[in-house]
């Protein structure tokens, strides 16, 4: 295996153009790796992968091409929409999703429960607000409220509720549902941006996707069924289907066809609304259904917005792996703080992209154009990372034989490198997930700063490392985009990385990719960043449990570890067992030395 994510494709290199080399041999202590696990293995020296197995905690790694299937009932929905009959049915949906989301958005108790910072949906006190039920349900809700009835029937999700008013409860009633959960939650920010921008970016779907690629990983318009008043997003109906992931296959995708609907619902006041149309058009099964979700916006007087997210969904979760499933289906992974936490990025990067001058540690400048092409060198790789690791459907994740390595790694080829007068050659993403004992923060401030890269990483090992340029993305000095160099003991530059850390209160992140001398110099001289191609690998940081739960025992993290390395030896037919072993390895010792390292230096903290 060879250099540092990415789809199916190819990308064709012109390295006398950009001085982009083919990515370097993996160092010694990788081939060490190999070659020791050679020895122990009794194994055939060839892995045939005829088709991605079926991996425990990954609904996503299938026997079949599910997007295909996506495909296929994308097109049925789209002939579906334009029937007339079904059109009235889809704009009375939309207009009952609007009023539930408005109040939804605005109530405040007993609807919603306070927990510190985080609310709770009230599930009886939905029912009461939005069910349509008879005498016996409100009887069954008096027996829950007194305690007079200890165990309830069970209602089937699939059952048919009126149009627009969605009346599935919530796991607040402690019913069984099966198998489908209930998550909702709510989130109130204000955002830097005005609030017809923001409706841009929800109403456009090539927009929506770029904007959210770290919780969107494909968004199809399928059709409008009402455009706006005189051209504004003012009652704007669409119908779009979409899946939502999150930074690691141990995380099914959620993917659903959707209504979106636009609505100014006062001055200066706008509701964006999604909610599933499963219900118009049955589906033989439903693992994810969007409940009325979206956003309430509000302008405020100095042109920025307030923005008030609500997230209210029915997924079944009996596919996520155990490390991931109290902060699934708690609902904090899918939460509405992310969204907003996303929206905020976006502004913060939109800002930082017009700054005119950036300071570097030695006092230096870099010019406009170099900054400008630095930040969407860096923009394409952490997008790359998200999409890359995530769970959709499009991404075929296998998982490694018992006999190689553990049953949390993941692996997939990537996209094709291809180089003037060379053969091409394969790409590999591989992953896993491990829980750490340690704050997020403190893990990630470990994990971002050059001085304790060599303790981790294999290039870096026994080296020097030091940042030597950076861009601050916000007023958060710890969200930044830097470039790291990796100095020999002849005090020699041995490698370039473009690393990207940020975070918010729902994850951290740090992503980064090597670079040769001469692609960074053609970047930080103003060079066109779409010429430039890296593998980006990272980390994805996120709490192991919920912040609500915090009082009960100190919150730990979840690690997501993920490199994209070049590998001249595998063929999506068959894959040597050495790159297994070296999978297997890099990501064992990668582990292992964070584990190590960080626990001694959080001990010594404490």
């Amino acid at each position: 295996m060879e250099g540092s994510p990415a789809v199916s494709g190819e990308i064709a290199v012109d390295d006398n153009n950009l001085g982009l080399n083919p990515p370097p041999e993996m160092n010694p202590e990788e081939d060490n790796i190999s070659q020791s696990n050679d020895e122990n293995v009794g194994s055939p020296s060839v892995y045939n992968p005829q088709s991605p197995q079926n991996s425990p905690g990954s609904e996503s790694s299938t026997n079949v091409r599910t997007d295909h299937m996506h495909r296929v009932s994308d097109l049925l929905m789209k002939v579906s929409i334009g029937a007339e009959p079904n059109k009235n049915k889809i704009i009375e949906q939309a207009i009952g999703a609007m009023e539930e989301l408005i109040k939804m958005a605005t109530m405040g108790e007993p609807l919603w429960q306070p927990h510190g910072d985080c609310e709770s949906l009230n599930g009886l006190q939905y029912l009461r607000e939005f069910a349509v039920f008879d005498a016996t349900m409100e009887e069954i809700i008096r027996m829950v409220e007194t305690s007079e009835h200890p165990c309830l029937p069970s209602l089937d999700c699939n059952n048919e509720f009126p149009s627009g008013s969605q009346t599935m409860p919530t796991s607040s009633l402690k019913l069984k549902f099966d198998p489908l959960h209930i998550e909702a939650s709510r989130a109130v920010g204000f955002v830097n941006m005005n609030p017809i921008n923001i409706l841009e970016l929800l109403m456009d779907s090539k927009q929506w996707s770029m904007t959210f690629y770290n919780i969107v990983s494909r968004a199809t318009l399928l059709g409008v069924i009402l455009h706006g008043d005189d051209g504004s997003y003012n009652g704007m109906l669409q119908v779009m289907t979409a899946e939502f992931h999150h930074c690691t296959p141990l995380v099914p995708a959620r993917q659903c066809h959707f209504l979106r609907y636009c609505r100014k619902v006062a001055y200066g006041k706008w509701g964006v609304v999604d909610v599933s149309l499963e219900n118009l058009f049955p589906y033989p099964q439903v693992r994810f259904r969007r409940r009325p979700s979206g956003c309430l916006i509000q302008e405020m007087l100095n042109g920025s917005s307030k923005v008030t997210w609500v997230e209210h969904v029915e997924v079944d979760n009996r596919s996520v792996h155990p490390i991931f499933r109290p902060i699934v289906s708690s609902g904090f992974a899918f939460s509405a703080k992310r969204w907003i936490a996303i929206i905020n990025r976006h502004c913060q990067w939109l800002a930082t992209t017009m700054a005119t001058t950036t300071p570097t540690d030695a006092g230096v400048l870099i010019s406009e154009s170099g900054r400008e092409s630095l930040l969407k060198l860096a923009e394409s790789m952490t997008r790359n990372f998200f999409m890359n690791i995530s769970s959709c459907t499009e991404n075929l994740w296998m998982q490694l034989p018992v006999s190689i390595g553990a049953d949390d790694i993941r692996f997939r080829f990537g996209k094709t490198l291809v180089f003037p007068g060379k053969p091409p050659t394969n790409t590999i993403i591989y992953t896993t997930s491990l829980r750490l004992p340690i704050p997020t923060k403190i893990l990630f401030d470990f994990l971002r700063h050059g001085h304790s890269r060599n303790k981790w990483d294999l290039l870096s090992n026994n080296r020097v490392v030091r940042e030597v340029a950076y861009v601050i993305n916000g007023e958060n000095p710890e969200n930044r985009v830097s470039i790291m160099e990796v100095m020999s003991s002849l005090n020699q530059i041995e490698i370039l990385y473009l690393q990207e850390s940020f975070s918010d209160e729902t994850g951290s992140y740090v992503v980064f990719a090597p670079m040769d001398f001469l692609a960074m110099s053609m970047i930080l001289n103003g060079g066109n960043p779409n010429l430039a191609v890296i593998l980006s690998s990272g980390f994805a940081i996120l709490p192991d449990k919920p912040p609500e739960l915090e009082d009960e025992e100190p919150v730990g993290s979840i690690l997501t570890i993920a490199f994209h390395c070049a590998d001249s030896l595998s063929t999506e037919e068959y894959i040597p067992i050495q790159t297994l072993q070296t999978i297997d390895g890099v990501l064992t010792t990668t582990a292992v030395s964070i584990k190590d390292a960080i626990i001694a230096d959080w001990s010594i903290r404490k």
